[in-house]
């Protein structure tokens, strides 16, 4: 093996070292039956870390204006609280969060129809937490939603 070979295989990852070696994953969201594009495909991590970051915006000016009088130092805790709410209550009525809406994303159960309350309240939780949602499976789901038997959806 050229050395230039070992390298890039080393500096890609073990999934392109198994795919050279003739492994075949398909798309993500294949083991879930879902498409490879378009809608009802697992949404790409660019835009849910998009509907996060619009999402803690506005939880964070809701603490900002509404319970801590006005103090950034003092908001991040409320905005936390706010965001488990907001969490909860959005995903668990409609199927998404304001920042998952904007950007066209929806949260469905594996099977495709509503994620009952009980899980939502656990994948808001564990979100919450951030550390299950910086671990993926190879379909791109973090461990909050694979523990919720969820996933994130494109519209």
């Amino acid at each position: 093996m050229d050395n230039r070979q070992a390298i890039g295989s080393w500096l890609s990852g073990p999934r392109a070292a198994a795919e050279d070696m003739g492994a075949d994953f398909g798309h993500r969201g294949r083991r879930l039956g879902l498409p490879a594009e378009g809608p009802g495909s697992v949404a790409p991590l660019g835009r849910r870390f998009g509907a996060l970051f619009i999402d803690w915006g506005l939880c964070m000016l809701i603490a900002y204006g509404l319970i801590t009088g006005r103090d950034w130092a003092a908001a991040g805790n409320p905005a936390l609280v706010v965001f488990l709410v907001l969490s909860v209550l959005t995903v668990g009525t409609v199927g998404s969060t304001p920042g998952k809406r904007i950007l066209g994303l929806r949260v469905v159960s594996e099977n495709g129809g509503r994620l009952g309350p009980g899980w939502v309240l656990v994948r808001s939780v564990l979100l919450c937490l951030a550390v299950p949602a910086l671990v993926w499976d190879r379909d791109g789901r973090g461990l909050h939603d694979r523990l919720a038997r969820a996933v994130q959806v494109r519209i």
